[in-house]
């Protein structure tokens, strides 16, 4: 019998998915599509807060023009969450007067925004959809360390940019409006998607960071892929959903170092533990490789993650994936 290899990543998903913007609140909509990145705004007095850009400008258009439906004030402050390249590349495309991330989001897209965006590009083509018009790399405009608030003008509240410790990556951070009980959570929650660790820190994520969101007690949470949870109930299973995710992988990753196991190995049993849950969800199979690998660097004492390049993304899928 003939093994037939694994297409690369997320290269043979080129199936469109279909868009749903909802309204969440007065004023507070997301945009959800079967599992490719959510985004969202929020709308102030006479502006608009959004959150995440999209990969290419003509991809975040599609998402401006279906907001234009419901409001056409200007977007003056858009937020990236952090700094992966399907998050942040179509900023050109909301002309906002100031674009506002976390202090270690800018030095991350310093460091490795170039190869990240090469990266991204390899494994999830069709998110790159106009990748012509890209400018360049994405810069903030302002960036903080723990906390940052707008008010939203009004009687419309404010936003809270709130940094709830190292997670999905080092600067990811959550929008919240507690005047809503809305959260935008990024990347640091999923629901009914699997997660993508490939640039994370298991043990803070799983343990601290997402003590702090969940104490913040939303009623309805945005995540980064998957449907919106409504209701406590179904924020607390997103945010258990994320957790247990991530315990899987710490539990079975480890049990394989610590017992001088190989890298393939770690895969294997980690996989064969997660899949009966969550192998049917999107990106599980695109990202478990890149996954393991990191939690393996961070268990031999790797506590930065490495650059992920193209070359090296293909060496990893063709050892664990091939």
């Amino acid at each position: 019998m003939t093994s037939v290899a694994k297409p690369f990543a997320s290269s043979a998903d080129v199936q469109e998915k279909t868009e749903t913007l909802e309204v969440i609140a007065d004023g507070v909509y997301a945009l959800t599509a079967e599992g490719d990145p959510n985004v969202g705004a929020i709308e102030g007095e006479d502006f608009v807060v959004a959150f995440e850009a999209r990969a290419t400008p003509v991809m975040a258009r599609r998402w401006l023009d279906q907001l234009r439906e419901h409001t056409d004030k200007p977007v003056k402050y858009l937020v990236l969450s952090h700094y992966h390249a399907v998050r942040v590349l179509g900023a050109s495309a909301f002309d906002a007067d100031v674009v506002i991330a976390h202090d270690q989001t800018r030095r991350l897209i310093a460091e490795r925004g170039r190869a990240d965006w090469e990266s991204e590009r390899g494994r999830m083509p069709r998110l790159f959809t106009g990748e012509a018009s890209i400018p360049g790399l994405t810069w903030p405009d302002l960036t903080f360390t723990d906390q940052l608030t707008i008010d939203l003008g009004g009687d419309r509240g404010e936003v809270v940019l709130q940094y709830c410790g190292r997670g999905h990556t080092a600067g990811d951070i959550v929008l919240w409006l507690p005047r809503q009980r809305v959260l935008f959570a990024g990347d640091l929650v999923e629901a009914q998607a699997a997660l993508y660790t490939g640039d994370a820190f298991h043990a803070d994520w799983s343990t601290g960071t997402l003590d702090r969101v969940r104490e913040l007690g939303a009623e309805a949470l945005v995540g980064g892929r998957g449907a919106v949870a409504l209701g406590r109930a179904a924020v607390d299973a997103a945010i258990d959903q994320t957790r247990d995710f991530l315990l899987v992988m710490r539990e079975k990753v480890g049990e394989v170092h610590a017992a001088g196991g190989s890298l393939r190995d770690a895969f294997q049993a980690t996989h064969a533990a997660l899949a009966p849950r969550y192998g049917r969800w999107p990106i599980f199979e695109h990202c478990l490789p890149f996954n393991v690998q990191r939690l393996w660097d961070e268990l031999d004492g790797v506590d930065w993650p490495r650059v992920w390049t193209a070359e090296r993304d293909r060496e990893v899928w063709n050892e664990l994936q091939g």
